[in-house]
């Protein structure tokens, strides 16, 4: 049986703050040598060369040193996600997961939340949007899985990813040894690699049969419900945080999902946080929330058609502006009004993870007698 956790959801004060990380295990509240993955929001540009995810993530490795007994070497390999680019009003933050002893939570057989994480073996960019992608993808999910303690995919409300895009340095590599790349746009290989990464979790979970490499990018009609893909410039693997429910664990958070039909479905957001576990109203308010929640987690991408809700917009046609950083600026408020709290994880480049035009959401609750979640200023 896995380990309890303990997850919050910490603001980041600066590029370079992990101040929040360090006030939870000053106070007890994380053993730093428990903290098991960090899922998280930079204010970057979200691009290739966003590096504010490199510096938030020497930033955080370096307190787990600091306040536990790993080694540098042994904190590289805790999964820190980080997700570029907090555009309109979201506000950069980092959720924390951590195990605890067994013994410092209730013990409960309702379903309540479990953690699992894995890395895949070594992507090599000719692997990026191809069939060798999925599959590396969907062994580490499944690896992630028996972590968790999860045997059902059903239990399975989240599988955040980070995984390699393609650089001019890796494109000039894959050429030298004979090999073809994907693309050569290194700012469109960002879609691509989540959109093979999402496809790997699909296949690990049963949501689809194994694709073909012509499906990638091109058949939206294959999608994961649950995957949430993010790809950088600072590793060579995919990290895997597989999260879900299991009975037995003890503890007081639970994890549910939905998915948003497009890009104004606020619904869907709410239907996450009832699959959770919480009871609403018919018309929830923000003020519903009660300090319960303990932060969303969404995927979005402008619809290819180029309508919302049959109304026409821009934001594939902008020149000045890039769709990402339009659509998650969109999303952001609008999960924002839903929550109540503009440090969302909102991250865009949703190919093959929701329907066409919307995107996954889960949703982390906290059932315990003293809510520890955002209740607004």
């Amino acid at each position: 049986m896995p380990e309890p956790i303990e997850v919050r959801k910490v603001a980041i004060k600066h590029v370079s703050d992990a101040s929040g990380l360090t006030e939870l295990i000053d106070a007890g509240v994380l053993d730093a040598d428990r903290v098991i993955a960090v899922v998280g929001k930079t204010e970057g540009n979200g691009g290739v060369n966003d590096y504010t995810r490199i510096i938030a993530d020497r930033a955080f490795r370096d307190v787990l040193v600091e306040r536990g007994t790993r080694t540098a070497d042994e904190a590289k390999q805790v999964p820190i996600v980080w997700s570029g680019g907090t555009d309109g009003i979201i506000s950069p933050h980092a959720t924390i997961f951590a195990t605890v002893p067994a013994e410092q939570v209730e013990p409960t057989d309702e379903p309540r939340l479990t953690v699992g994480f894995a890395m895949s073996d070594v992507l090599l960019p000719e692997e990026i949007g191809r069939i060798g992608m999925v599959e590396k993808v969907s062994a580490a999910v499944e690896v992630a899985m028996k972590r968790a303690g999860i045997t059902d995919p059903a239990d399975v409300h989240y599988v955040q990813t980070k995984t390699p895009l393609l650089t001019i340095h890796t494109i000039r590599d894959a050429k030298a040894r004979g090999k073809t790349v994907w693309t050569e746009h290194t700012h469109e290989s960002m879609d691509l690699s989540n959109g093979s990464t999402a496809l790997g979790v699909a296949v690990a979970l049963g949501e689809i049969e194994m694709p073909t490499d012509a499906d990638v990018m091109h058949n939206r009609e294959l999608y994961s419900a649950v995957a949430s893909c993010s790809s950088g410039v600072e590793l060579d693997q995919a990290q895997v945080v597989v999260v879900g429910n299991a009975r037995g664990v003890g503890g007081r958070y639970r994890i549910g999902h939905s998915v948003m039909k497009d890009a104004l479905d606020a619904d869907g957001i709410w239907n996450a946080i009832r699959d959770a576990g919480l009871e609403l109203p018919e018309r929830p308010h923000p003020s519903d929330l009660d300090g319960r929640l303990v932060n969303v987690f969404l995927k979005c991408e402008a619809s290819q058609d180029g309508t919302v809700r049959g109304r026409r917009n821009a934001m594939l046609d902008d020149s000045d502006v890039h769709w990402h950083r339009q659509i998650k600026a969109a999303v952001g408020g609008v999960s924002a009004a839903v929550t109540g709290d503009p440090a969302v994880f909102v991250s865009v480049s949703a190919a093959h993870q929701g329907p066409e035009g919307g995107g996954p959401v889960a949703a982390i609750v906290d059932l315990g007698d003293e809510p520890t979640g955002y209740r607004g200023e």
